[in-house]
């Protein structure tokens, strides 16, 4: 049985959560405001979930999904994720973070970032370019014509695998952007971003891509 940790319990987070439990994995899910926070989630998600804080959301994951905003991954548990996979949801916005010259340049990416940050984890990009709504209802069986696509990308080939067959059983296939260096093709205001579009479709938008919009 695989448990997933998710650090970061808003839209995204509480989906990716549902999805998992309904795919028959164990989860453990913190936020910034603690575990007592979570009782209506969890109660919504079942035996299979349990709220507690991120270190031991860290801990207790097989896998983790990082859903916090960009500014706030300096809270990170770094020791607890080190040498876990961890899915890096997050997107930067300047209204919100802060602007970063790096990012605003083009010269990094927030996954690159995160992984500054994380340097003994397996980090992967994922769940960044759909609407929290759709990751419970945009996905379909595997061969289904006309099926939704997600990117990912990641320098650890385990982290890409694991993105990869999560995203099959949410009923979505995966473009596979390459390197951590390249996931800005899947970032906000570029052509991938939160479009429904298949496979094709999306291969077409990422190579299109601008690096700064």
């Amino acid at each position: 049985m695989t448990t997933l940790g998710i650090i970061g319990a808003g839209n995204i987070g509480s989906q990716i959560a549902r999805v998992a439990v309904a795919n028959g994995y164990d989860v453990v899910i913190a936020n910034s405001r603690g575990p007592e926070t979570l009782a209506d989630l969890v109660a919504q998600l079942g035996p299979r979930a349990r709220a507690a804080t991120p270190a031991d959301a860290a801990a207790a994951g097989d896998a983790v999904v990082v859903t916090v905003p960009l500014h706030a991954i300096d809270s990170l548990p770094v020791e607890q994720l080190a040498g876990k996979i961890v899915l890096d949801t997050n997107n930067y916005y300047f209204e919100r973070d802060g602007h970063i010259e790096a990012l605003d340049k083009g010269e990094t990416t927030t996954s690159e970032l995160l992984q500054q940050r994380l340097p003994g984890s397996k980090i992967a990009k994922a769940f960044n370019h759909i609407y929290a709504s759709a990751i419970t209802t945009d996905g379909s069986p595997a061969g289904t014509p006309d099926r939704r696509a997600l990117a990912t990308a990641g320098d650890d080939a385990e982290a890409v695998d694991f993105v990869t067959r999560f995203y099959d059983e949410a009923g979505f296939d995966t473009v596979n952007i390459g390197p951590l260096s390249e996931s800005w093709r899947v970032e906000r205001d570029r052509p991938a971003y939160v479009v429904r579009q298949n496979a094709e479709e999306l291969r077409a938008n990422l190579a299109i891509a601008n690096r700064v919009p």
